[in-house]
Protein backbone atom coordinates (compact mmCIF):
# COMPACT_ATOMS: atom_id res chain seq x y z
CA UNK A 1 0.00 0.00 0.00
CA UNK A 2 1.30 3.45 -0.90
CA UNK A 3 2.06 5.99 1.77
CA UNK A 4 3.62 9.44 1.94
CA UNK A 5 7.16 8.03 1.92
CA UNK A 6 6.62 6.97 -1.70
CA UNK A 7 5.74 10.49 -2.85
CA UNK A 8 8.41 12.26 -4.91
CA UNK A 9 7.31 15.80 -5.87
CA UNK A 10 7.91 16.30 -9.58
CA UNK A 11 9.03 12.63 -9.73
CA UNK A 12 12.46 13.90 -8.73
CA UNK A 13 14.96 11.07 -8.51
CA UNK A 14 12.50 8.53 -9.93
CA UNK A 15 13.91 6.48 -12.84
CA UNK A 16 11.13 6.13 -15.41
CA UNK A 17 12.99 5.05 -18.56
CA UNK A 18 16.06 3.31 -19.90
CA UNK A 19 17.58 5.03 -22.92
CA UNK A 20 20.54 4.94 -25.30
CA UNK A 21 19.78 8.44 -26.58
CA UNK A 22 21.46 10.81 -24.12
CA UNK A 23 23.19 10.79 -20.76
CA UNK A 24 23.29 13.91 -18.58
CA UNK A 25 25.86 13.97 -15.76
CA UNK A 26 25.35 17.22 -13.89
CA UNK A 27 28.16 16.64 -11.39
CA UNK A 28 30.75 16.04 -14.11
CA UNK A 29 29.32 18.57 -16.57
CA UNK A 30 28.98 15.88 -19.23
CA UNK A 31 26.42 15.32 -21.97
CA UNK A 32 26.60 12.19 -24.13
CA UNK A 33 24.45 12.00 -27.28
CA UNK A 34 24.01 8.44 -28.60
CA UNK A 35 27.52 7.51 -27.47
CA UNK A 36 29.25 10.74 -28.53
CA UNK A 37 30.41 13.38 -26.05
CA UNK A 38 28.57 16.50 -27.19
CA UNK A 39 31.77 18.38 -27.96
CA UNK A 40 32.93 15.53 -30.25
CA UNK A 41 30.01 15.78 -32.67
CA UNK A 42 27.95 18.97 -32.36
CA UNK A 43 30.22 21.20 -34.46
CA UNK A 44 30.95 18.52 -37.06
CA UNK A 45 27.75 16.68 -37.95
CA UNK A 46 24.86 18.00 -39.99
CA UNK A 47 21.50 18.05 -38.27
CA UNK A 48 20.29 15.30 -40.60
CA UNK A 49 23.19 13.12 -39.44
CA UNK A 50 22.33 13.82 -35.82
CA UNK A 51 18.67 12.88 -36.21
CA UNK A 52 19.61 9.75 -38.18
CA UNK A 53 21.99 8.80 -35.37
CA UNK A 54 19.30 9.20 -32.72
CA UNK A 55 16.75 7.22 -34.71
CA UNK A 56 19.09 4.42 -35.85
CA UNK A 57 21.92 4.31 -33.28
CA UNK A 58 24.52 4.74 -36.00
CA UNK A 59 25.78 7.50 -38.25
CA UNK A 60 24.66 7.14 -41.89
CA UNK A 61 26.98 6.37 -44.78
CA UNK A 62 26.87 8.62 -47.83
CA UNK A 63 24.01 6.77 -49.53
CA UNK A 64 21.95 6.53 -46.34
CA UNK A 65 22.44 10.23 -45.64
CA UNK A 66 21.41 11.22 -49.17
CA UNK A 67 18.26 9.09 -48.88
CA UNK A 68 17.42 10.53 -45.46
CA UNK A 69 17.94 14.11 -46.64
CA UNK A 70 15.69 13.50 -49.64
CA UNK A 71 12.99 11.96 -47.44
CA UNK A 72 12.98 15.06 -45.25
CA UNK A 73 13.20 17.55 -48.12
CA UNK A 74 10.13 16.20 -49.91
CA UNK A 75 8.05 16.61 -46.73
CA UNK A 76 8.87 20.30 -46.15
CA UNK A 77 5.92 21.78 -48.05
CA UNK A 78 2.89 22.62 -45.90
CA UNK A 79 -0.66 21.75 -46.92
CA UNK A 80 -3.15 24.50 -47.72
CA UNK A 81 -5.00 23.62 -44.51
CA UNK A 82 -1.88 24.09 -42.38
CA UNK A 83 -1.15 27.42 -44.03
CA UNK A 84 -4.71 28.56 -43.34
CA UNK A 85 -4.25 27.75 -39.67
CA UNK A 86 -1.07 29.84 -39.63
CA UNK A 87 -2.79 32.75 -41.38
CA UNK A 88 -5.59 32.67 -38.82
CA UNK A 89 -3.07 32.50 -35.98
CA UNK A 90 -1.13 35.46 -37.39
CA UNK A 91 -4.32 37.49 -37.73
CA UNK A 92 -5.04 36.77 -34.06
CA UNK A 93 -1.40 37.53 -33.10
CA UNK A 94 -0.99 34.34 -31.09
CA UNK A 95 2.31 33.34 -29.50
CA UNK A 96 4.76 31.62 -31.84
CA UNK A 97 4.75 28.41 -29.80
CA UNK A 98 0.95 28.31 -29.88
CA UNK A 99 1.06 28.71 -33.66
CA UNK A 100 3.58 25.87 -33.94
CA UNK A 101 1.41 23.64 -31.75
CA UNK A 102 -1.73 24.41 -33.78
CA UNK A 103 -0.01 23.83 -37.11
CA UNK A 104 1.78 20.66 -35.99
CA UNK A 105 -1.54 19.08 -35.11
CA UNK A 106 -2.65 19.42 -38.74
CA UNK A 107 0.35 17.68 -40.31
CA UNK A 108 -1.47 14.38 -40.79
CA UNK A 109 -4.53 15.94 -42.44
CA UNK A 110 -5.19 13.92 -45.57
CA UNK A 111 -2.32 11.59 -44.68
CA UNK A 112 -2.36 8.25 -42.92
CA UNK A 113 -0.81 8.36 -39.45
CA UNK A 114 -0.48 4.56 -39.32
CA UNK A 115 3.28 4.80 -39.93
CA UNK A 116 5.06 6.53 -37.02
CA UNK A 117 8.29 6.78 -39.04
CA UNK A 118 6.56 8.72 -41.80
CA UNK A 119 4.93 11.00 -39.23
CA UNK A 120 8.30 11.58 -37.59
CA UNK A 121 9.87 12.52 -40.92
CA UNK A 122 7.00 14.93 -41.58
CA UNK A 123 7.36 16.55 -38.14
CA UNK A 124 11.12 17.10 -38.41
CA UNK A 125 10.82 18.33 -41.99
CA UNK A 126 7.85 20.65 -41.46
CA UNK A 127 8.78 22.36 -38.20
CA UNK A 128 11.16 24.86 -39.87
CA UNK A 129 8.59 25.60 -42.58
CA UNK A 130 5.91 26.25 -39.95
CA UNK A 131 8.13 28.51 -37.86
CA UNK A 132 9.40 30.50 -40.84
CA UNK A 133 5.95 30.82 -42.43
CA UNK A 134 4.39 32.03 -39.19
CA UNK A 135 7.17 34.53 -38.58
CA UNK A 136 6.76 36.01 -42.03
CA UNK A 137 2.96 36.09 -41.85
CA UNK A 138 3.15 37.78 -38.44
CA UNK A 139 5.28 40.50 -39.98
CA UNK A 140 3.04 41.11 -43.00
CA UNK A 141 5.02 39.01 -45.46
CA UNK A 142 4.10 35.96 -47.49
CA UNK A 143 5.78 32.63 -46.63
CA UNK A 144 8.77 31.57 -48.71
CA UNK A 145 8.51 28.08 -50.18
CA UNK A 146 11.13 25.61 -48.96
CA UNK A 147 13.89 24.42 -51.25
CA UNK A 148 14.83 20.78 -51.67
CA UNK A 149 18.41 21.50 -52.73
CA UNK A 150 19.39 23.02 -49.37
CA UNK A 151 20.21 21.16 -46.17
CA UNK A 152 17.91 21.35 -43.16
CA UNK A 153 19.71 24.23 -41.42
CA UNK A 154 20.35 26.21 -44.60
CA UNK A 155 16.74 25.86 -45.71
CA UNK A 156 15.53 27.04 -42.30
CA UNK A 157 17.49 30.29 -42.62
CA UNK A 158 16.53 30.68 -46.28
CA UNK A 159 12.79 30.48 -45.55
CA UNK A 160 13.05 33.29 -43.00
CA UNK A 161 14.70 35.82 -45.32
CA UNK A 162 14.67 34.54 -48.90
CA UNK A 163 18.46 34.80 -49.05
CA UNK A 164 20.67 31.74 -49.31
CA UNK A 165 22.74 31.84 -46.11
CA UNK A 166 26.51 31.97 -45.99
CA UNK A 167 28.34 28.87 -44.78
CA UNK A 168 29.37 30.41 -41.45
CA UNK A 169 25.71 31.00 -40.60
CA UNK A 170 24.67 27.52 -41.68
CA UNK A 171 27.38 25.96 -39.52
CA UNK A 172 26.38 28.15 -36.59
CA UNK A 173 22.75 27.05 -36.76
CA UNK A 174 23.73 23.43 -37.42
CA UNK A 175 25.84 23.40 -34.25
CA UNK A 176 23.01 24.92 -32.23
CA UNK A 177 20.48 22.37 -33.50
CA UNK A 178 22.85 19.50 -32.72
CA UNK A 179 23.60 20.85 -29.25
CA UNK A 180 20.02 20.99 -27.99
CA UNK A 181 18.52 18.03 -29.88
CA UNK A 182 18.23 15.85 -26.76
CA UNK A 183 18.84 16.23 -23.04
CA UNK A 184 17.71 13.33 -20.92
CA UNK A 185 14.19 12.79 -19.61
CA UNK A 186 13.14 16.44 -19.36
CA UNK A 187 9.50 17.52 -19.07
CA UNK A 188 8.69 17.71 -22.79
CA UNK A 189 10.48 14.46 -23.61
CA UNK A 190 8.69 12.70 -20.74
CA UNK A 191 5.40 14.08 -22.05
CA UNK A 192 6.07 12.63 -25.50
CA UNK A 193 6.92 9.23 -24.01
CA UNK A 194 3.81 9.20 -21.82
CA UNK A 195 1.54 9.94 -24.78
CA UNK A 196 3.15 7.43 -27.14
CA UNK A 197 3.09 4.80 -24.37
CA UNK A 198 -0.72 4.84 -24.47
CA UNK A 199 -0.66 3.64 -28.07
CA UNK A 200 -1.39 7.11 -29.39
CA UNK A 201 0.18 8.42 -32.60
CA UNK A 202 3.44 10.28 -33.19
CA UNK A 203 1.77 13.60 -34.09
CA UNK A 204 -0.18 13.62 -30.82
CA UNK A 205 2.95 12.81 -28.81
CA UNK A 206 4.90 15.69 -30.32
CA UNK A 207 2.04 18.17 -29.99
CA UNK A 208 1.93 17.27 -26.30
CA UNK A 209 5.68 17.82 -26.03
CA UNK A 210 5.26 21.27 -27.58
CA UNK A 211 2.72 22.13 -24.91
CA UNK A 212 5.20 21.17 -22.20
CA UNK A 213 8.04 23.11 -23.84
CA UNK A 214 5.97 26.29 -23.95
CA UNK A 215 5.96 26.45 -20.15
CA UNK A 216 8.54 29.00 -18.93
CA UNK A 217 9.88 26.62 -16.28
CA UNK A 218 11.03 24.28 -19.05
CA UNK A 219 11.62 26.36 -22.17
CA UNK A 220 14.15 28.61 -20.47
CA UNK A 221 14.88 32.24 -21.14
CA UNK A 222 17.67 32.82 -23.68
CA UNK A 223 16.06 36.11 -24.75
CA UNK A 224 16.33 37.76 -21.30
CA UNK A 225 19.97 36.66 -21.05
CA UNK A 226 20.77 38.78 -24.10
CA UNK A 227 18.48 41.61 -22.95
CA UNK A 228 20.63 41.87 -19.84
CA UNK A 229 23.75 42.33 -21.98
CA UNK A 230 22.07 45.04 -24.05
CA UNK A 231 20.96 46.86 -20.89
CA UNK A 232 24.54 46.83 -19.60
CA UNK A 233 25.69 48.36 -22.88
CA UNK A 234 29.42 48.47 -22.20
CA UNK A 235 31.85 46.52 -20.08
CA UNK A 236 32.43 49.39 -17.66
CA UNK A 237 28.79 49.18 -16.56
CA UNK A 238 28.73 45.43 -15.95
CA UNK A 239 29.83 45.29 -12.33
CA UNK A 240 27.51 47.99 -10.97
CA UNK A 241 24.53 46.63 -12.96
CA UNK A 242 25.07 43.05 -11.86
CA UNK A 243 25.78 43.98 -8.23
CA UNK A 244 22.51 45.87 -8.09
CA UNK A 245 20.57 42.87 -9.42
CA UNK A 246 22.23 40.48 -7.00
CA UNK A 247 21.70 42.83 -4.07
CA UNK A 248 17.97 42.83 -4.86
CA UNK A 249 17.99 39.03 -4.86
CA UNK A 250 17.31 38.80 -8.60
CA UNK A 251 18.48 35.94 -10.76
CA UNK A 252 21.13 36.55 -13.42
CA UNK A 253 19.65 35.07 -16.59
CA UNK A 254 21.95 32.62 -18.32
CA UNK A 255 23.65 31.40 -15.15
CA UNK A 256 22.94 28.36 -13.01
CA UNK A 257 21.16 25.13 -13.92
CA UNK A 258 19.03 22.65 -12.00
CA UNK A 259 21.06 19.69 -13.28
CA UNK A 260 24.56 21.01 -13.96
CA UNK A 261 26.56 21.82 -10.84
CA UNK A 262 29.57 22.75 -12.96
CA UNK A 263 29.63 24.52 -16.32
CA UNK A 264 26.90 23.39 -18.73
CA UNK A 265 28.76 21.52 -21.53
CA UNK A 266 26.30 22.92 -24.05
CA UNK A 267 27.46 26.43 -23.11
CA UNK A 268 31.03 25.51 -24.03
CA UNK A 269 30.00 24.14 -27.42
CA UNK A 270 27.83 27.15 -28.21
CA UNK A 271 30.48 29.58 -26.96
CA UNK A 272 32.94 28.09 -29.47
CA UNK A 273 30.29 28.18 -32.22
CA UNK A 274 29.49 31.83 -31.44
CA UNK A 275 33.17 32.73 -31.56
CA UNK A 276 33.50 31.23 -35.05
CA UNK A 277 30.30 32.87 -36.26
CA UNK A 278 31.12 36.35 -34.98
CA UNK A 279 34.71 36.21 -36.20
CA UNK A 280 33.51 35.23 -39.69
CA UNK A 281 30.30 37.22 -39.95
CA UNK A 282 29.31 39.18 -36.86
CA UNK A 283 29.53 42.15 -34.51
CA UNK A 284 32.77 41.58 -32.62
CA UNK A 285 32.06 44.47 -30.25
CA UNK A 286 28.94 42.69 -29.01
CA UNK A 287 30.83 39.40 -28.76
CA UNK A 288 33.54 41.03 -26.62
CA UNK A 289 30.90 42.65 -24.40
CA UNK A 290 29.24 39.27 -23.81
CA UNK A 291 32.56 37.76 -22.72
CA UNK A 292 33.17 40.66 -20.32
CA UNK A 293 29.67 40.36 -18.84
CA UNK A 294 30.09 36.61 -18.40
CA UNK A 295 33.37 36.92 -16.52
CA UNK A 296 32.03 39.67 -14.27
CA UNK A 297 28.86 37.69 -13.56
CA UNK A 298 30.78 34.53 -12.64
CA UNK A 299 33.02 36.47 -10.26
CA UNK A 300 30.11 38.21 -8.54
CA UNK A 301 28.03 35.04 -8.29
CA UNK A 302 30.86 33.40 -6.38
CA UNK A 303 31.04 36.46 -4.12
CA UNK A 304 27.29 36.71 -3.44
CA UNK A 305 26.47 32.99 -3.50
CA UNK A 306 29.66 31.19 -2.46
CA UNK A 307 29.66 27.45 -2.98
CA UNK A 308 26.51 27.47 -5.14
CA UNK A 309 28.54 26.73 -8.29
CA UNK A 310 26.37 28.92 -10.51
CA UNK A 311 28.07 28.60 -13.87
CA UNK A 312 27.16 29.76 -17.39
CA UNK A 313 24.31 27.72 -18.84
CA UNK A 314 23.08 26.97 -22.34
CA UNK A 315 20.78 30.01 -22.44
CA UNK A 316 23.60 32.54 -22.30
CA UNK A 317 25.39 31.48 -25.47
CA UNK A 318 22.19 30.37 -27.19
CA UNK A 319 21.12 34.01 -27.08
CA UNK A 320 24.41 35.26 -28.50
CA UNK A 321 24.54 32.65 -31.27
CA UNK A 322 20.93 33.02 -32.41
CA UNK A 323 21.19 36.80 -32.31
CA UNK A 324 24.31 36.54 -34.46
CA UNK A 325 22.25 34.55 -36.97
CA UNK A 326 19.87 37.50 -37.21
CA UNK A 327 17.04 35.82 -35.31
CA UNK A 328 14.77 37.90 -33.04
CA UNK A 329 14.11 36.68 -29.51
CA UNK A 330 10.54 35.69 -30.43
CA UNK A 331 12.04 32.91 -32.53
CA UNK A 332 14.37 31.51 -29.88
CA UNK A 333 11.98 28.94 -28.35
CA UNK A 334 10.50 27.88 -31.71
CA UNK A 335 14.07 27.33 -32.98
CA UNK A 336 14.69 25.15 -29.94
CA UNK A 337 11.62 23.10 -30.91
CA UNK A 338 12.95 22.73 -34.48
CA UNK A 339 15.91 20.93 -32.94
CA UNK A 340 14.27 19.07 -30.08
CA UNK A 341 11.66 17.43 -32.32
CA UNK A 342 14.51 15.17 -33.45
CA UNK A 343 15.02 14.02 -29.86
CA UNK A 344 11.31 13.79 -29.05
CA UNK A 345 10.65 11.51 -32.02
CA UNK A 346 13.67 9.36 -31.13
CA UNK A 347 12.34 8.90 -27.59
CA UNK A 348 8.91 8.03 -28.97
CA UNK A 349 10.47 5.33 -31.17
CA UNK A 350 12.43 4.01 -28.20
CA UNK A 351 9.30 3.90 -26.04
CA UNK A 352 7.43 1.98 -28.72
CA UNK A 353 10.21 -0.59 -29.01
CA UNK A 354 9.77 -1.90 -25.45
CA UNK A 355 6.55 -0.26 -24.40
CA UNK A 356 4.71 -0.36 -21.14
CA UNK A 357 2.15 2.33 -20.52
CA UNK A 358 3.55 5.01 -18.21
CA UNK A 359 1.07 5.06 -15.37
CA UNK A 360 2.46 6.27 -12.02
CA UNK A 361 0.52 6.05 -8.78
CA UNK A 362 -0.75 8.82 -6.51
CA UNK A 363 -1.22 9.10 -2.76
CA UNK A 364 -4.78 9.95 -1.75
CA UNK A 365 -5.06 12.72 0.87
CA UNK A 366 -8.81 13.35 0.88
CA UNK A 367 -11.67 12.24 3.13
CA UNK A 368 -13.26 8.79 2.84
CA UNK A 369 -16.56 8.95 4.76
CA UNK A 370 -18.54 11.75 3.13
CA UNK A 371 -22.27 11.27 2.53
CA UNK A 372 -24.19 12.60 -0.44
CA UNK A 373 -26.98 15.11 0.28
CA UNK A 374 -29.65 16.10 -2.20
CA UNK A 375 -29.44 19.66 -3.49
CA UNK A 376 -32.31 20.92 -1.35
CA UNK A 377 -30.58 19.75 1.83
CA UNK A 378 -27.20 21.41 1.31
Amino acid sequence: MLNNIDYKPGLEGVVAAQTRLSSVDGAAGELIIAGFPLEAIADKATFEEMVYLLWNDTLPDAAELAEFRAALAKRRVLSAATLEVLRAAAADKVDGMDALRMAASTLNLGESSADPHDDALRLVAAFPTIVAAYWRLSNGNEPIAPRTDLGHAANTLYMLTGDEPREARVRGLETYLNTVVDHGLNASTFTARVIISTGSDMISAIVGALGALKGPLHGGAPGPALDMVFEIGEAANAESYLREKLSRGERLMGFGHRVYKVRDPRADVLAAAAAKLYQADGDMALYKLVLDVEQTALRLLEEYKPGRKLQTNVEFYTALLLHGLGLPTDLFTPMFAISRVGGWTAHAFEQQTANRIIRPQSVYLGEKTRRYQAIDGR
